[in-house]
């Protein structure tokens, strides 16, 4: 046995060099840092980064390294479950299928990120952070695609997501006439429990960007988001959508640069086009607040077709609108089924739009974000098919995207915003079910021990207030 005063000097000797590491690091990170601050309020983490590419990804990862990595360990333990591959599968992927393809700007920040992360003492490595960013593409498009095209005996049955409850609207439809825009997320409750960041980012070239997001991604991914040119943004996934392009540009570089530099309308999509890779496949709503129009991009891969208002709205709750890109990109999606989520949401939407022309602001967008009624059952009913959706209480859950009965996940948070408060470079956030209901493990878990696999990432997703945040934002303001 070592004597007991050995032990104690040991100990202070190994807190001793702990400490003298965590100042030389501390000492070494502090030009990069600075700029860069972070705080929480209303349930949300707001983080301010600002400079060059490398520097607001160095700041990034250090600010967000604890849940950076906790992020990190939900995606692989949800990829490596639905896709039976290993976590390597997909760094490898990343290094090899995604990375030459992004912009060399973005490649620095991602870099960033990987250092940052470093620099707290956490093991990811820069492919770990570009499978986390290119999550969605490699897991729902292009592993089916890889599979298929290996004419693989049992094929990958990954299926495109359907997340997302969005509309913008303007002219008449709106209580001031000019625009409005909300959206909520929805995603697995492991996923969105830390689906709570809001970034302030202040870039050296291009448009200052406020969007939420989660830990590690240097994109919104959910999307929403503001820029200091007028730009208002969100989407939702186009479910049952099957393409890919390899040869293409990631789909998360792109909206992020599309946020970071679009000055118009016409900038956005053509930024959202070029080099389009048909991973994440979405139905963008595009405001400029400067002009009062509002766009709908259809974003497949083979078919875009936009359309353009400055008086009326478009609605989105991931269905597919145009007959083109329903026939050639999507595997059977049914605009008449209206007892799946995407068109019973589509027809609520609808009857909301309608009976609330030229009353529409942010306070009923807050409302519709937390709506619970069932178009197809025609009652109040929070579950799969309500624009908060609660997947949890969905005995038969969503097929189309292999949600199985009471699958945990729904509408995790909401954001909206509008003309005048984007002109400020503000955006009103909830944390949680926009409805206010909160989501608790063990007696989920209880009930549906068929999620026990999901134990280790599934946490109480607790329902917070709506929370303004704006550009600049510093905690207590």
């Amino acid at each position: 046995m070592y004597p007991r005063w050995k032990a104690v000097v040991l100990a202070v000797l190994l807190v001793s060099s702990t400490l003298g590491f965590a100042r030389k690091v501390e000492s070494h990170a502090s030009p990069l840092l600075q700029g860069a601050y972070r705080f929480e309020q209303g349930g949300w983490i707001y983080v301010h980064l600002q400079g060059p590419p490398e520097q607001i990804g160095y700041q990034h990862g250090y600010l967000l390294a604890p849940q950076i990595e906790d992020f990190y360990q939900t995606l692989k333990l949800e990829d490596e479950h639905s896709s039976k591959k290993p976590w390597a599968f997909f760094r490898d992927a990343a290094r090899t299928v995604l990375w030459p393809h992004i912009d060399a700007e973005y490649q620095a920040e991602l870099k960033g990120i990987a250092a940052g992360v470093k620099a707290k003492g956490i093991s990811l490595d820069l492919w770990d952070i570009v499978a986390m960013n290119g999550n969605i593409e490699l897991t729902k498009y292009y592993l089916p695609w890889l599979s298929k095209s290996a004419h693989a005996a049992v094929p990958a049955a990954l299926k495109a997501p359907g997340n997302c409850s969005a509309f913008i609207a303007t002219g008449k439809y709106t209580k001031d006439g000019k625009i409005v825009i909300a959206h909520n997320n929805w995603s697995s409750y492991a996923e969105g429990e830390r689906w709570v960041i809001v970034f302030d980012i202040q870039p050296a070239k291009g448009n200052r960007i406020v969007m939420d997001g989660a830990p590690g991604l240097i994109t919104s991914q959910d999307d929403f988001g503001i820029n200091s040119a007028g730009i208002m943004i969100t989407e939702t996934t186009i479910s049952q959508f099957e393409g890919w392009d390899s040869r293409g540009r990631p789909e998360f570089m792109r909206s992020r640069k599309a946020l970071q530099y679009a000055n118009s309308i016409d900038d956005y999509v053509r930024m959202m086009e070029d080099g389009n890779n048909g991973g994440y496949a979405n139905d963008w709503l595009i405001g400029d607040r400067k002009t009062g129009e509002i766009a709908y991009l259809e974003l497949g891969l083979k078919h875009t077709p936009l359309w353009r208002t400055k008086d009326g709205y478009f609605i989105s709750s991931n269905f597919a609108r145009d007959p083109a890109l329903i026939k050639d990109e999507t595997d059977g999606f049914d605009l008449n089924n209206l007892s799946s989520s995407p068109n019973a949401r589509r027809v609520r939407w609808e009857q909301l739009m309608a009976q609330n022309k030229g009353r529409i602001d942010t306070t009923l967008a807050e409302q519709f974000l937390a709506d619970h009624y069932d178009s197809y059952e025609k009652k109040v009913d929070a579950d799969e098919r309500s624009l908060c959706g609660h997947g949890d209480n969905a005995p038969n859950g969503e097929p189309i995207w292999d949600w199985k009965p009471y699958y945990p996940g729904g509408a995790v948070q909401g954001k909206v915003t509008d003309s005048d408060m984007a002109a400020k470079m503000t955006i009103v956030v909830h944390a949680g079910h926009p409805c206010g209901e909160d989501f608790l493990v063990r007696p989920f878990l209880k009930a549906h021990p068929e999620y026990n696999w999901q134990a280790p990432i599934l946490k109480d997703m607790k329902a917070g207030p709506w929370t303004a945040f704006h550009a600049g934002e510093r905690a207590g303001q």
